[in-house]
Protein backbone atom coordinates (compact mmCIF):
# COMPACT_ATOMS: atom_id res chain seq x y z
CA UNK A 1 0.00 0.00 0.00
CA UNK A 2 1.29 3.38 -1.05
CA UNK A 3 0.04 6.99 -0.77
CA UNK A 4 0.64 9.73 -3.34
CA UNK A 5 -0.11 13.45 -3.37
CA UNK A 6 -0.59 14.62 -6.97
CA UNK A 7 -0.96 18.13 -8.37
CA UNK A 8 -2.24 18.33 -11.94
CA UNK A 9 -1.67 21.51 -13.92
CA UNK A 10 -3.16 22.59 -17.23
CA UNK A 11 -6.76 23.09 -18.32
CA UNK A 12 -8.24 20.75 -15.72
CA UNK A 13 -11.02 22.76 -14.11
CA UNK A 14 -14.49 23.20 -15.58
CA UNK A 15 -14.07 20.14 -17.84
CA UNK A 16 -15.38 17.33 -15.57
CA UNK A 17 -11.79 16.32 -14.77
CA UNK A 18 -12.60 15.54 -11.11
CA UNK A 19 -15.54 13.33 -12.13
CA UNK A 20 -13.49 11.35 -14.63
CA UNK A 21 -10.65 11.05 -12.10
CA UNK A 22 -13.02 9.72 -9.44
CA UNK A 23 -14.38 7.07 -11.81
CA UNK A 24 -10.89 6.02 -12.96
CA UNK A 25 -9.44 5.89 -9.44
CA UNK A 26 -12.36 3.83 -8.15
CA UNK A 27 -12.04 1.43 -11.09
CA UNK A 28 -8.40 0.90 -10.11
CA UNK A 29 -9.37 0.17 -6.50
CA UNK A 30 -7.79 3.37 -5.18
CA UNK A 31 -9.01 5.37 -2.20
CA UNK A 32 -8.63 9.09 -1.50
CA UNK A 33 -9.97 12.30 -3.00
CA UNK A 34 -9.72 14.83 -5.82
CA UNK A 35 -10.36 18.57 -5.49
CA UNK A 36 -9.96 21.84 -7.38
CA UNK A 37 -7.45 24.37 -6.05
CA UNK A 38 -7.79 28.15 -6.17
CA UNK A 39 -4.74 28.41 -8.46
CA UNK A 40 -6.46 26.39 -11.22
CA UNK A 41 -4.75 23.09 -10.47
CA UNK A 42 -6.37 19.85 -9.34
CA UNK A 43 -5.06 18.17 -6.20
CA UNK A 44 -5.37 14.42 -5.65
CA UNK A 45 -4.51 12.20 -2.72
CA UNK A 46 -4.65 8.56 -3.71
CA UNK A 47 -3.62 5.38 -1.98
CA UNK A 48 -3.58 1.75 -2.94
CA UNK A 49 -1.37 -0.72 -4.74
CA UNK A 50 1.71 0.69 -6.46
CA UNK A 51 0.69 -0.66 -9.86
CA UNK A 52 -2.76 0.94 -9.60
CA UNK A 53 -1.20 4.28 -8.67
CA UNK A 54 1.14 4.01 -11.65
CA UNK A 55 -1.87 3.34 -13.89
CA UNK A 56 -3.65 6.41 -12.49
CA UNK A 57 -0.64 8.62 -13.22
CA UNK A 58 -0.43 7.30 -16.78
CA UNK A 59 -4.15 7.96 -17.25
CA UNK A 60 -3.86 11.49 -15.78
CA UNK A 61 -1.23 12.41 -18.37
CA UNK A 62 -3.44 11.45 -21.31
CA UNK A 63 -5.33 14.10 -23.23
CA UNK A 64 -9.11 14.08 -23.10
CA UNK A 65 -11.48 15.98 -25.42
CA UNK A 66 -11.76 18.87 -22.94
CA UNK A 67 -8.87 18.65 -20.45
CA UNK A 68 -5.27 19.49 -21.33
CA UNK A 69 -2.81 18.19 -18.73
CA UNK A 70 0.52 20.00 -18.76
CA UNK A 71 2.17 18.36 -15.75
CA UNK A 72 1.54 15.92 -12.90
CA UNK A 73 3.67 16.66 -9.82
CA UNK A 74 4.07 13.60 -7.61
CA UNK A 75 4.98 13.38 -3.92
CA UNK A 76 4.74 10.42 -1.58
CA UNK A 77 2.77 10.74 1.64
CA UNK A 78 1.63 8.83 4.68
CA UNK A 79 -1.19 6.31 4.44
CA UNK A 80 -4.45 7.96 5.57
CA UNK A 81 -6.78 4.95 5.44
CA UNK A 82 -9.41 6.50 3.17
CA UNK A 83 -12.60 4.43 2.83
CA UNK A 84 -13.58 5.60 -0.70
CA UNK A 85 -12.40 7.86 -3.50
CA UNK A 86 -14.42 11.09 -3.41
CA UNK A 87 -14.69 14.51 -4.96
CA UNK A 88 -14.11 17.33 -2.51
CA UNK A 89 -15.01 20.99 -2.94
Amino acid sequence: MKHLNLTVTGRVQGVSFRNFTQVKAASLGLKGFVMNQADGTVYIEAEGKAEALKDLITWLKQETPLARVEMVAIKTGKIQGFATFEIRS
